[in-house]
């Protein structure tokens, strides 16, 4: 009778042990756990959703506004207008070769007709800009003028195959390339973006380094800023205009 109770107390035993191990009790003396972390995936760089590329970067021929160096010559000093619209115009014409005497001659010759007609070949504001240099000396009539723009207004006109032609106070755009502290009073084209750093791809005419020259996006973005048409007018606004150019 004794031994039959022992075996009826050892059963009970064993199969209590099997019911914790089953039910997943750890006793104390276990060790913790050890912890594998999960796997991260790497985020991939921002895309364009129009081609899913990471860089968006048009081929367009660039200038400075002064090819030769020849800053003195008001009329290239104050040409930034006038050559970023050579820069787009050949870009609408599929005309990729720009030389440094074509710039000069169609800078000259663009400032002499404004000074025929308007008076004066210097600033023109982008409504002025696109109206006069596009519309009347190119005949281009495939531009227009957004006011109150954002940044990722500039960057969907890039996704839409346009390029985007802008004013800004050259003084925030911190280009160390410039004279110091840089032009009151400036255009530059902006032909690309790169989602992965977050800049635009611009050529800027007030350097000879401007060719495919990169700005934060951020700081482009704040420094644009239309100014009055005439010769170094005060600029009492701070208005977000863009020229959009399309072919």
């Amino acid at each position: 009778m004794r031994i039959r109770k022992v075996i009826i107390i050892l059963g009970i035993a064993v199969v209590s042990v099997s019911w914790l191990f089953m039910s997943g009790f750890e006793f104390s003396w276990q060790k913790e756990p050890v912890h594998i972390p999960a796997f991260t995936k790497t985020p991939s760089p921002k895309t364009s959703p129009a081609s899913g590329k990471t860089t968006i970067q048009f081929n367009v021929p660039f200038s400075p506004q002064a090819p030769f160096g020849e800053w003195a010559d008001s009329r290239q000093q104050d040409g930034c207008e006038e050559a970023s619209t050579i820069m787009a115009m050949h870009w609408v014409k599929g005309d990729m070769s720009l030389t440094a005497e074509e710039a000069k001659s169609e800078i000259l010759a663009i400032s002499a007709w404004e000074q025929e007609k308007y008076g004066s070949y210097h600033d023109t504001s982008a409504k002025d800009t696109a109206k006069r240099i596009f519309g009347e000396y190119y005949n281009h009539k495939n531009t227009r003028v957004e006011g109150g723009i954002t940044a990722d207004d500039i960057i969907k006109e890039l996704e839409d195959g346009n390029l985007v032609v802008v004013p800004a106070d050259g003084r925030a755009l911190g280009n160390p390339h410039f004279t110091q502290p840089g032009p009151e009073r400036h255009m530059l084209v902006i032909i690309g973006y790169d989602y992965s750093k977050n800049e635009f791809i611009t050529n800027d005419p007030g350097t000879k380094f401007g060719k495919s020259y990169k700005y934060d996006k951020d700081i482009l973005f704040n420094a644009i800023r239309d100014y009055p048409t005439g010769d170094h007018v005060p600029i009492t606004s701070r208005s977000k205009n863009m020229i959009v150019v399309e072919k």
